[in-house]
């Protein structure tokens, strides 16, 4: 566990690069809420809500779901009594928009770490097949990573500026990953 310290993290990666994976296993080492906008969403629609129905829209064409949506969603989120000790956001930000979103609602803290996990798209592309989601279809995949490229990550550079970005070598085990993983978050700022 990590005492008092109050843990704000972020992974950011391509779809199917183990941010899940990654999540539960750093969930679990520093007692944190895992905080993931995919699954909200994924909720939403299964429960047939109105997000819920205009998100399946947009993930069925492989888009990604509007930052006004997103932010509040997110913020509601963090009110929260589980966020108190940290939290660790999965999927969010995507864009640079969400990003300076971000900041203002964690205003006068920021994020602790950012970590981006660099898998290659060859790799992610099989992984995404191979879990086999209705919205992991080959045209929708190849979608999400031309977004990915364009959106989210210039993220790298906003977070770079700021001091918290630690660049991951996400191929090889869990316990691997999740290694190399620890000791970016735990490394002197």
């Amino acid at each position: 566990m990590s005492g008092t310290i109050t843990r704000r993290l972020v992974i950011l990666g391509k779809q199917g690069a183990g941010k899940g994976t990654q999540c539960e296993l750093l969930v679990e080492r520093y007692g944190v809420a895992h905080i993931s906008t995919g699954d909200m969403l994924r909720a939403a629609v299964a429960a047939g809500t109105e997000l819920g129905r205009q998100a399946r829209e947009l993930m069925d064409a492989g888009e990604l779901v509007g930052d006004e949506l997103i932010l509040g969603i997110v913020a509601q989120r963090l009110t929260e009594p589980d966020t108190a000790p940290g939290f660790l956001l999965d999927g969010f930000p995507r864009t640079e928009a969400q990003a300076d979103g971000l900041f203002a609602l964690l205003a006068p803290h920021s994020v602790e770490r950012a970590i981006d996990l660099d898998v290659p798209d060859e790799v992610v592309t099989q992984r995404m097949l191979d879990r086999g989601r209705a919205d992991d279809t080959p045209e929708a995949i190849a979608r999400r990573l031309e977004l990915y490229e364009a959106e989210t990550a210039p993220l790298r550079k906003l977070f770079a500026d700021r001091g918290v970005l630690v660049t991951v070598d996400g191929l090889g085990t869990p316990a691997q990953v999740h290694g190399r993983i620890v000791a970016a978050i735990e490394a002197a700022p």
